[in-house]
């Protein structure tokens, strides 16, 4: 039986982690189909984000051949920042996966303008 789980990001700046406003996140599915696109607020973040995950039920008891998890990706862009890619987020049922989204503003990296960081986060050990 399907469940719920949650995304929620922080985006701020590597110095300091000052929050950054108006930062453009997307979450997609696996199979990159858009869950959702938002802009961080003043706090650097945006709300919580219902995700469809396999039932709780999984997770504390799993199949080897069942995830008891979704996967998602999350992009990130502002601009004057390195754009940062995020795949393979895990969001389990009735939990919020809060995530950090370190921008690194291109000042620091100024032969990386038009790079992009990818973070691949590997599977938990259940």
């Amino acid at each position: 039986m399907p469940a719920t789980g949650y995304v929620q990001v922080r985006a701020y700046a590597s110095t300091a982690q000052f929050p950054l406003e108006n930062v453009a996140v997307a979450i997609t599915a696996a199979d990159g189909t858009a869950i959702a696109m938002r802009l961080t607020d003043r706090n650097g973040r945006i709300p919580p984000i219902e995700i469809p995950v396999p039932d709780k039920s999984e997770s504390l008891a799993p199949d080897p051949a069942e995830t008891p998890f979704a996967t998602v990706n999350l992009y990130a862009h502002l601009s004057g920042y390195e754009r940062v890619e995020n795949e393979n987020v895990q969001v389990f049922a009735d939990t919020t996966t809060i995530w950090n989204l370190e921008m690194v503003p291109l000042s620091e990296l100024p032969y990386a303008w038009d790079q992009t960081v990818v973070f691949d986060t590997p599977p938990q050990n259940l």
